[in-house]
């Protein structure tokens, strides 16, 4: 049997009033949402966990996805600058051509003496020895292989919708 403590750690899916998965919160933060009527529970999957909560006067059932009745209240959000700080956090601070994690800088794919641009799709974090190996060529020409591609950063939510709904095929 579950304690009190394991019980309020799980986590709770929130939806928007149009069903987009937002967030993951704690039971904790859910059941407080649920008896303030600003959300409601969602029966997505059959057989979905439910957890109860009890009081001296009411049990309450938490459900593994809870739906928000009050409308969004979301900042709009616009791509971030493309700068040293936003492209580091993107790249998860490691070289995308080895993988490393110290003695970082930026790397043109397509160096701005070919005509490449200092856009998201086109900077990449590079460690000093990959970047100064693949001097002022594309990765192509290098011999060296990106290990992701480059590409803008997503709203936070939309990421993790993103992520959610791939998780459930």
């Amino acid at each position: 049997m579950n304690s009190i403590t394991d019980v309020l750690r799980q986590s709770v899916v929130v939806f928007s009033q149009n069903y987009l998965p937002l967030t993951r919160i704690d039971v904790r933060r859910a059941a407080i949402l649920l008896l303030s009527g600003k959300a409601e529970p969602v029966d997505i999957v059959e057989g979905a966990a439910n957890w109860q909560l009890r009081s001296p006067s009411i049990v309450l059932e938490v459900p593994e996805h809870i739906r928000l009745k009050i409308a969004g209240t979301e900042r709009l959000w616009k791509v971030p600058p493309v700068n040293r700080r936003e492209v580091l956090k993107r790249d998860n601070h490691s070289c995308q051509y080895c993988g490393a994690r110290k003695h970082l800088t930026l790397d043109h794919v397509v160096p701005k003496s070919k005509g490449g641009s200092h856009t998201w799709d086109n900077v990449v974090t590079a460690c000093n020895s990959c970047n100064s190996r693949k001097g002022d060529r594309t990765p192509h020409q290098a011999r060296m292989k990106l290990r992701t591609t480059p590409k803008a950063p997503m709203h936070p939510a939309v990421a993790f919708a993103d992520q959610f709904w791939r998780d459930r095929q």
